[in-house]
């Protein structure tokens, strides 16, 4: 069975993401894949939920990227190159939904395949992750997903969303027994 720690252990720890980041400064296109591996369902993920388009989504992982290559010689190791990724993804997610001033629903299948490249989770898990996080409210999902997808710290989330620290903290653990109650359900 699926475990979170499986999915977020297969995200890399920040020393490994940090020295990607410092190869791709230096126009390693092999460490820029790596990264993208590392981190690319997670980005995707975030994306996801706030635009609520697959193709936006898709659009924006894209972009992250490619920022990453342009500004990676910008990038000043700090421990913290999740949050980092992630406000890259988050700026650039806003701004698409600025420029269009619409989003439309998130289809089921759209949070299955946020788990594709996740090797750990097979066809059964991705249906049953994406069936959860569609009980969880928008502000729960993006916070379940930075925490639990991509390894953040409650903190670093609280500081990416712009919302208190104990905000985080309650929304997470609310998201969490709704989850957990839902999963009894099933098992029954």
């Amino acid at each position: 069975m699926l475990s979170m720690t499986t999915i977020s252990g297969s995200l890399g720890e920040p020393d490994e993401l940090e020295n990607c980041i410092e190869r791709i400064a230096g126009g390693d296109k092999a460490a820029l894949g790596r990264l993208y591996e590392l981190t690319g369902a997670a980005v995707y993920g975030f994306a996801l939920s706030i635009l609520k388009s697959r193709h936006d989504a898709e659009d924006v992982q894209q972009d992250v990227y490619l920022q990453i290559w342009k500004g990676a010689r910008r990038y000043e190791a700090k421990g913290r190159p999740r949050a980092w990724i992630f406000e890259i993804t988050k700026n650039l997610a806003l701004m698409r939904m600025r420029e269009q001033k619409r989003t439309v629903p998130t289809e089921p299948e759209d949070w299955q395949d946020m788990w594709a490249d996740v090797p750990a989770v097979d066809h059964e898990d991705r249906m049953m992750l994406a069936a959860l996080l569609r009980l969880l409210t928008e502000e729960e999902r993006q916070i379940v997903v930075l925490h639990a997808v991509s390894g953040m710290k409650h903190r670093e989330i609280a500081a990416l969303l712009k919302i208190n620290l104990s905000t985080v903290l309650s929304k997470y653990n609310r998201a969490l027994k709704k989850l957990r109650e839902a999963a009894k359900g099933e098992t029954r």
